[in-house]
């Protein structure tokens, strides 16, 4: 379902501003793309969308005016859980005021806001544990429907509605991601749910030197190297030093325990290396480093490699064993 947004204005002057809504839309949709990999689409012009997802859960894109906060109080949401950062809202010109000002006017729907970095898995990955703390408490509370939103939808809003149903409604992740995507096209990030799961129950605070590199003549003629994922995410890049002993270009980093995608970058010309791991995110070609954990406790290793891997099933003690902890967890 569909809802607009737009306020009436005259015709030439609304006219542009859909104009230039249309062309921001594109500009997101071909950077989630090139990031994200898959072939989603966001058109912020056609106003707020959504999706039921469980009775409680809804899952949906931002809204955009004091209206769209009637329209969900309308169909029983008591809280909107806000997965934005103040640049996504700078990026489309959202002025968030009138909403928060709109839900306090009612009093019968919450604005809460949980920033979390857009097209960045290892943030999400960070976030995740706080964010479903703070649903676990809006849930108990019993205003209403969950609503949780990024930009678009497409991401961190359907990446945290997952971590919430895996947690906290008894479904494994494999099962409740068949069951979203069934319903809302997305690409939510797996191994950052994943990450985030062994984080929780094996304390993921310990980090081990990863290197990088890649052979000169690989750069050929670009000017820089660097390279974006890992731990800060699509949005930002790190730079690879020249070793002219080797003359490879070499990036030395620290990383937490978990597999962490990345490209490289020649210029401004973003490529993977055959001579490094790859995988297939959603249909987006990365290159992967994989940090292990403390290999010096078998039983331990054995249950991260178990719920690190695709098929891997949460079992019912660890995950009464992630309820104590988001229940007693202080969230944002």
């Amino acid at each position: 379902m569909s809802l607009g947004s737009a306020e009436t204005l005259p015709t030439e002057e609304a006219a542009d501003q859909q104009d230039v809504e249309e062309d921001l839309s594109e500009e997101y949709s071909q950077e989630m793309q090139q990031r994200m990999g898959g072939v989603l689409t966001y058109c912020h012009e056609d106003g707020m969308n959504y999706n039921d997802i469980l009775d409680d859960l809804i899952v949906g894109s931002c809204p955009q005016t004091a209206a769209d906060v009637d329209r969900l109080a309308d169909i029983g949401v008591g809280t909107i859980f806000c997965l934005q950062e103040d640049s996504d809202m700078a990026y489309f010109d959202l002025d968030i005021n009138p909403i928060i000002e709109r839900c306090k006017q009612r009093g019968d729907i919450k604005h809460v806001r949980f920033p979390v970095r857009d097209f960045d898995p290892f943030s999400l990955r960070q976030r995740l544990p706080g964010a479903v703390a703070t649903l676990v408490k809006e849930a108990a509370s019993g205003r209403g429907k969950l609503y949780i939103h990024c930009t678009a939808g497409m991401g961190r809003a359907p990446g945290t509605a997952l971590a919430y149903m895996y947690w906290c409604k008894n479904f494994q992740l494999m099962e409740a991601h068949k069951l979203l995507t069934g319903l809302r096209a997305c690409n939510p990030k797996l191994t950052a749910i994943r990450a985030a799961t062994c984080d929780i129950l094996f304390d993921g605070k310990g980090t081990a030197p990863v290197r990088i590199a890649v052979s000169r003549s690989k750069a050929g003629l670009a000017q820089r190297v660097q390279v974006a994922g890992l731990d800060v995410g699509w949005g930002q890049r790190l730079d690879l030093q020249l070793d002219t002993r080797t003359q490879r270009y070499i990036l030395e980093r620290e990383l937490p325990v978990g597999k962490f995608g990345y490209k490289f970058i020649f210029d401004d010309r973003w490529t993977y290396s055959a001579a490094h791991p790859t995988l297939d995110d959603g249909g987006n070609i990365n290159n992967y480093v994989e940090v292990m954990g403390n290999m010096s406790n078998p039983k331990i290793n054995a249950a991260r490699n178990r719920l690190l891997s695709e098929g891997g099933l949460l079992g019912s003690d660890e995950r009464k064993a992630i309820m104590r902890w988001l229940q007693s967890c202080d969230s944002i």
